[in-house]
């Protein structure tokens, strides 16, 4: 298991459109990927986990990747989260 806490960047935080291209990225992946927020776990390959978890720009989650790809799927959602949520 990895994870790392990085600060949500996007204006408009995780609404609909980044949160479908946040999960789309997840799936890519054969590990489980989780975020934590605010005592919380939100399964980051489900558009209404991640929705339900009402993320807005500035706040801070916790990404954890479990599984054979796991190093790969951190950095590569680091990456993806911190370039914009492909917005």
């Amino acid at each position: 298991m990895v994870s790392q806490t990085i600060k949500i960047t996007n204006p408009t935080g995780l609404h609909l459109r980044p949160a479908g291209n946040l999960c789309k990225e997840a799936m890519k992946f054969k590990c489980k990927v989780t975020f934590e927020y605010g005592g919380n776990i939100a399964n980051a390959k489900s558009v209404l986990s991640v929705l339900g978890a009402c993320i807005k720009s500035g706040d801070e989650i916790t990404l954890v990747c479990e599984g054979e790809d796991e190093n790969e799927a951190l950095k590569t959602l680091i990456a993806f989260i911190e370039n914009g949520l492909g917005e």
